[in-house]
């Protein structure tokens, strides 16, 4: 419950700059990023015209499911973000998933969540601008009438905001929930005196199923929903920006 309500804990501090503070997050990250690239050494390894092994059928289904994705949701043009919209997919399931193995959930960070939203953002910027120019992309704030400016500026900025708290909510939400009813669970069994002890370990009957039911809907089914929402609308803000006109 300490780690929902304080944030991530403070693994290590790099004496850099006054005190680098290192959270869980971000050693949770490197993590993730080793272990991809491991997977796509052993997945990519001696590939054949003609698959023959299982590893290569299960790399190419998922190549062909994100070309397929760009390809539906951006057109044949912007097939160059493939590898950017894989990217987000594959870490923000794996960040949601690794929960499972009671580490916290990246995307349960804000930080990570907005960070990931911002680059979106970038990138729609530079679509704005490049489709109608830096002129033209100040005055689409006031169009269609000048009074929208204010309102137009809002929705600029709730745009990034937006994707990053619908990950981060649903996620952090999630672990909030199971939590809470683990630790109810936890006192109920304690009152109905259904938890024994073993050593220093207390273990309570009430909460060896309904917690881990729950934990696998939040983390597995809910988190990879969550990560295929935030990649599709990367996918149409873009796409979106650069058929502005």
């Amino acid at each position: 419950m300490d780690s929902i309500g304080q944030g991530p804990r403070v693994v290590f501090t790099i004496p850099l700059f006054g005190g680098l503070d290192i959270t869980e997050t971000i050693v949770i990250g490197w993590l993730i990023i080793a272990a991809v690239l491991l997977l796509c050494l052993w997945l990519t390894r001696d590939l054949k015209k003609i698959p023959e092994k299982k590893r290569q059928i299960i790399a190419e289904a998922f190549v062909n499911f994100v070309n397929g994705s760009v390809k539906e949701t951006m057109g044949s043009r912007f097939m160059k973000f493939a590898p950017y919209i894989a990217t987000i997919l594959v870490y923000a399931v794996l960040g949601a998933l690794v929960s499972l193995l009671g580490l916290r959930s990246m995307t349960a960070d804000f930080n990570v969540t907005l960070t990931w939203a911002l680059m979106t953002f970038a990138l729609i910027t530079y679509y704005k601008i490049k489709t109608n120019g830096f002129g033209g992309y100040l005055k689409g704030f006031a169009q269609p009438f000048a009074v929208m400016l204010p309102l137009n500026l809002i929705s600029e900025v709730a745009t990034p905001l937006s994707m990053a708290f619908r990950m981060f909510g649903n996620v952090s939400g999630g672990m909030v929930i199971t939590t809470l009813l683990y630790g109810a669970l936890g006192a109920l069994s304690s009152a109905l005196h259904i938890s024994f002890s073993i050593g220093s370990v207390v273990i309570s009957l009430g909460q060896l199923f309904t917690p881990a039911v729950l934990s696998i809907y939040f983390d597995l089914f809910s988190g990879c929903i969550q990560a295929y929402i935030f990649a599709t609308l990367t996918m149409v803000y873009i796409s979106g920006a650069a058929d502005e006109e």
